[in-house]
């Protein structure tokens, strides 16, 4: 079970990670190849999607990418 939520915290880090480098290469006119359907409906959506998916990323890799601690008794 333990390696199942690490996996989905890597996944909600990469979604994180995407958002960011979404938005640096947007400054210069580029932008990721899957996220290439950000901007068809303007600008402002698609600072919106890129903004949700650096939230939603790091919520889902705070929930389940950390390890939890063991109580020792």
């Amino acid at each position: 079970m333990n390696d199942l939520k690490s996996k989905i915290g890597k996944g909600g880090l990469i979604l994180a990670a995407m958002g960011v480098i979404s938005i640096v290469l947007s400054v210069f006119n580029y932008n990721v190849r899957l996220l290439a359907w950000v901007d068809l409906w303007g600008d402002t959506m698609g600072w919106v999607i890129r903004i949700l998916l650096i939230v939603l990323g790091g919520g889902i890799f705070f929930l389940f990418g950390r390890n939890e601690e063991t109580e020792t008794k």
